[in-house]
């Protein structure tokens, strides 16, 4: 600000009338800085200077941090960043039918949550025994830089088994979507909009539509009992006070559930 002020004073001797200049300071700046500011103008022989401290009126100074932080809190919309993925991750097995085939998911969980989803039919899996439902997400890194996925659980005699590449042991079309999806559910979408959303996709394939009831079924299982829904009626009495009870849709006002 020194060199402010000492510009300024050079510049008036050369103008008719009395020139101004406003010095910006941060917001933590002393009394006595901003005291000797105007002290040294006087000395300087200026004839007019403006001092405003970050803060100090509303609307006057923002800085680039508040001014980013104010657009956020004003938008209707919210960028997130997905929770970084730790290498194991604790997994859920979920088996179903849909039209009389058998299908599997499984289900990767941080604290609790939906984070990622691999999914197919059970025939197209490695041998995993009937009895597990509870096992972990192991991502490693191959040479080339690629990602690999596998599943690892525990027998019951207490013996950790491996059973490497999840990534192969489903058909690459499911995989990809499932891609897609696990990228939706880390990115923090409600669960009960991630089911819509699956539900809602217009795929022509019948294979890839069975794909995706198996994956809403699978997803359904995770929504909160509790959890409103307010786009839905009721097919019984059409009411809209619909709600999630064990992954199931229920109206709160005649009782109509409906699963799947």
């Amino acid at each position: 600000w020194n060199k402010r002020v000492e510009m300024q004073a050079a510049v008036q001797k050369y103008v008719t009338h009395s020139i101004s200049s406003t010095i910006n300071l941060p917001n933590d700046v002393s009394l006595d800085e901003v005291s000797n500011i105007y002290l040294e103008s006087w000395k300087q022989g200026t004839k007019g200077i403006t001092v405003y401290r970050d803060g100090s009126r509303a609307g006057v100074l923002v800085s680039a941090d508040e001014k980013k932080d104010a657009v956020l809190e004003n938008s209707e919309f919210r960028e997130t960043k997905a929770p970084s993925r730790p290498k194991r991750l604790d997994a859920k097995v979920v088996r179903f039918q849909n039209k009389k085939e058998k299908w599997i998911a499984v289900v990767g969980l941080l604290n609790g949550r939906p984070y990622e989803i691999f999914t197919g039919k059970t025939e197209d899996v490695f041998n995993m025994p009937a009895a597990v439902e509870y096992g972990w997400i192991i991502k490693n890194k191959r040479e080339d830089g690629s990602s690999q996925y596998d599943f690892q659980y525990e027998d019951k005699e207490g013996y950790k088994v491996t059973m490497g590449g999840l990534s192969r042991s489903f058909d690459k079309e499911f995989w990809n979507y499932a891609k897609l999806i696990s990228g939706v559910l880390r990115h923090g979408m409600p669960l009960h909009y991630v089911v819509d959303l699956i539900g809602k996709m217009n795929l022509y394939d019948e294979n890839i539509n069975t794909w995706k009831s198996g994956v809403v079924r699978a997803l359904k299982t995770f929504i909160a009992n509790g959890t409103t829904v307010s786009d839905h009626t009721c097919g019984e009495c059409g009411d809209e006070g619909l709600v999630y009870e064990e992954g199931c849709l229920k109206c709160v006002s005649c009782g109509y559930s409906k699963c799947g």
